[in-house]
This record gives structure tokens, C-alpha cells and sequence, in this order.
């Protein structure tokens, strides 16, 4: 018998898990030896349970250890070939690990969005973005909205946050705002499935997308693909959207699989026009236009909502952004920076008085404007967000201007006058959203009259 290549899998918790799963999973002729992880805080030094991995091949399960290390791992663990399994990298990054995957000794690979894609008995619309923070979420709580108003039962299915127990994460069904508390998800997971649940859908996520597929289906007569970062589906759509921002123009061209989900798409929507400059809009337009001249192209707007406007009007401000917009997005301000500017607020900047973790994002992220990512991906960095507000009236703040999609006071302790700042997508150009469904529509009926 042939000598099992050796690979290692580089990853952050989700994508990764998810290819070795489609993949290499119970495949003899090759030999997982590790993951990688990176960029999420806490999530290495773990290993990938042996029932996840497969039992007989893997008995004592597959270690995840730090990419920092990759060069030694290559060395000490013999590695043929790296699969790099990202949801979210600049291009030119990709390239420096292929560069130093290639002089460390071993081959580089990159799998087919197509390859990893799992296909479902039910209709498939996937959501997906070419940057996180592109406005995914509320397009796909949209999406969920239209299909439910049909009368159509729906499932609605989040790319991976596996950070805790792998095995109790295996399939995860959300469909409370106590399944989030049982299942003790992150502030990051909190901020996608509490806006569904919210609205009366049931959302599904895990680290097995094979299992939660057929759970999924076995109540919905659609899935909803919401995407994460600016992954690919991990599942085959029959339609796609691709959300595109303007106020980070030119970021479909630099990163994967962003790039990929513009030439995979069959409706892409360049969001938030009423906030981004012409100049912006028309470089996006024209970009994915080149990319994808087959796609469906429409326009829409992210309209900004304060609850109490009179809270920021002339005030010193601190705004709290999503988390993972404003970092490894880069995006350097949200809708609360946003708003508050609009009202005339001034936004006060954070640095000084940002403790531990929260403390540390800012030395990792040094391009982020004036404002408090809501960062929450443990016990302890949701311990020094809680920390770091607490020290903000000191400093001179006066209010908080909230711009995460959750209700943050459920979490952790709001020690200044808070308002909320919300945000929903709002189509400009093109068919109303149900129009772009139609299709689904008739494909689920037929679905449903099957059974």
C-alpha cells in the first residue's frame, strides 16, 4: 500500500473543519496530521475529536495548533502537501503562505468552492459577501422574511463559529434566545443568530455540515445559506446572492474567497449606495461587471435608524462597532460611528482606556478609527469590553452610540446612556426581492406537494 500523503489542513475554526469533513474525512490515502488556526483568539492548542474526524483513521483525534508555527510543523510532522481552507484573506497574504508552505518543503493547495459543496434535497439560496461587513446579514434576514411570507417553512444555516467543544458543537439548532444561553455562543455567533431568532427563525450552525444539512431539511422546504466572512457556500445554491460594499471599493479584486463569490454569483448587490461616495459605487460597479458579466446587478441601501437621536446630538460619544467588521473587515468605522457623525456627536477614541484583550485588538488592528469593537469571542474578552466601558465616563465620554445587530445589554453591563443604531437593507435598483425569489418559490411548493 502507498504511503498516506500527509497534510495539513491551515485554517481559523470553520472552513477548515468543514473541508477535511468533504474531503479527506474516511479518504485512506491521506493522513490529516494537523490544523492550523490563526486570527480567532483561544482557538488553538485543541484537537479535532476522533468521532468527528472519523474514528478508525484518526483514534486519537487531529491536533489544531498555531499557524505561527508553521514552518516547524512542517518539519516535525513531515507534511506533503498544505490546503489552505480560509474564509477570509487578502490575496497577497494567501501568496505569503503559499511561499512559506513552498520553501518550508511542501506542496500548497487551494480545493474548488465547487468540490466543498454539499447538495441539498430542498431549494439552496446562499447569502454570501466578498467582504465581512458588507451588509450579508441583513440581506439574508430579508431573504428568510420573503420566503416566510410565502408561506414557506425555512431554514436558515450560519458558516461555522466553532470555538468551544467541538463535539457539543456538532449540530447546533438555535430557535430560542435560551439556545444561545444553553449553548453559551460568543458575543460574534450572538450577533448572527439573535436578529433571525428575533424575528421567529430557527437558525442552524455547527461544525458537521453534512449532519446539520439533513436535520435542517428534514423541517424546512428552503435553505438559506448565510454565509460568513466571505466564504463560498458550503452548500450548492440554485440561487446566489454576493453582497459588495463600495466603502471598501476595490476589495473584490484582493481577497478570497471574496473574489470567488463575485464569479459564482447570479444576483451580486452593491449595498449601502445612500452611504458611500459615487466615485466608490461606480468602481465596484464596474469591477464585478468585468468579473461576472452573466450576474444580475442591483443597488441598495443601508438606511441607518437611531432609537434616540437626542442621546448622541452634541455629545462626546463612544461607538461600539460590530467586532469583526471593523478588524480583520477593515473596515475602519460602522453604522454607530456613522450615525453619531451625523448628529454631530464627537467620537471619542477608546485607546486610552482599553483594558486586556480589548487592549491588545488594538495593537493587533492599529488602523481602527475612534470607536470600541464589540469583541467577545471568551469569557475574558467579554470581561474586559464589560471593563473598558466602565472606564469610559472617566474619559469623558457621555453616551454610546450601539451599532452591533444585538442587544448588548443582555450580555454585560451598560454603565453610560445607551442607544442602539439599527440598519436593514433597502433595494434601489431592479426587481423587488421576492421577484429574485420567484423561482425558489415554485421549486419549495414543488417540494412541499412532493411530500
Amino acid at each position: 500500500m502507498a504511503a498516506r500523503k500527509r497534510v495539513l489542513i491551515l485554517g481559523a475554526a470553520g472552513r477548515d473543519f468543514h473541508d477535511f469533513n468533504v474531503v479527506f474525512r474516511g479518504r485512506e490515502e491521506y493522513d490529516v496530521v494537523a490544523f492550523t488556526a490563526q486570527q480567532i483568539p483561544h482557538i488553538e492548542d485543541r484537537t479535532y475529536p476522533a468521532p468527528l474526524a472519523g474514528g478508525a483513521l484518526y483514534p486519537q483525534g487531529i491536533p489544531i495548533r498555531r499557524e505561527a508555527e508553521l514552518e516547524e510543523l512542517i518539519a516535525e510532522l513531515r507534511v506533503d502537501e498544505c490546503v489552505l481552507s480560509y474564509s477570509d484573506i487578502a490575496h497577497e497574504a494567501g501568496m505569503h503562505l503559499a511561499s512559506r508552505v513552498s520553501a518550508a518543503g511542501a506542496d500548497f493547495r487551494l480545493l474548488s468552492a465547487r468540490r466543498t459543496m454539499l447538495r441539498s434535497s430542498r431549494p439552496v439560496i446562499a447569502v454570501c459577501a466578498v467582504r465581512t461587513g458588507a451588509g450579508k446579514s441583513q440581506t439574508s434576514r430579508a431573504v428568510v422574511a420573503a420566503l416566510r411570507a410565502a408561506g414557506l417553512r425555512v431554514a436558515a444555516v450560519r458558516h461555522p463559529m466553532p470555538y468551544g467543544d467541538l463535539l457539543k458543537q456538532r449540530v447546533q439548532r438555535f430557535a430560542t434566545m435560551q439556545d444561545m444561553v444553553d449553548q453559551q455562543v460568543t458575543i460574534e455567533e450572538r450577533e448572527e443568530y439573535e436578529p433571525h431568532i428575533a424575528s421567529g427563525s430557527v437558525v442552524w450552525a455547527g461544525v458537521d455540515y453534512e449532519d446539520i444539512l439533513r436535520a435542517a431539511e428534514r423541517e424546512a422546504d428552503v435553505i438559506v445559506w448565510d454565509g460568513g466572512n466571505n466564504d463560498t457556500p458550503f452548500y450548492a445554491p440554485d440561487l446566489q446572492f454576493t453582497i459588495v460594499d463600495p466603502h471598501r471599493a476595490g476589495h473584490e479584486l484582493k481577497y478570497l474567497p471574496g473574489e470567488a463569490n463575485v464569479r459564482l454569483a447570479h444576483v451580486i448587490i452593491i449595498n449601502k449606495v445612500d452611504t458611500a461616495s459615487p466615485e466608490g459605487v461606480a468602481q465596484v460597479l464596474e469591477n464585478v461587471q468585468r468579473l461576472n458579466p452573466q450576474a444580475r446587478v442591483l443597488q441598495a441601501a443601508s438606511p441607518i435608524r437611531v432609537d434616540d437621536e437626542t442621546l448622541l446630538a452634541g455629545r462626546k460619544v463612544l461607538a461600539v462597532e460590530d467586532g469583526p467588521t471593523v478588524t480583520h473587515g477593515e473596515m475602519p468605522y460602522g453604522a454607530a460611528s456613522i450615525a453619531a457623525r451625523a448628529l454631530g456627536a464627537e467620537l471619542v477614541d477608546p485607546r486610552p482606556f482599553a483594558v486586556g484583550e480589548i487592549a491588545e485588538t488594538f495593537a493587533k488592528y492599529p488602523r481602527l478609527g475612534p470607536l470600541l469593537p464589540a469583541m467577545g469571542y471568551g469569557v475574558q474578552q467579554v470581561q474586559d469590553l464589560e471593563r473598558t466601558l466602565e472606564r469610559a465616563a472617566r474619559f469623558g465620554v457621555e453616551a454610546l452610540a450601539i451599532g452591533t445587530p444585538i442587544d448588548l445589554g443582555r450580555l454585560i453591563a451598560i454603565p453610560l446612556p445607551a442607544t442602539r443604531v439599527h440598519y436593514a437593507l433597502e433595494l434601489r435598483s431592479g426587481p423587488a426581492l421576492e421577484q429574485r425569489l420567484e423561482p425558489a418559490f415554485a421549486a419549495a411548493r414543488g417540494t412541499q406537494a412532493a411530500c
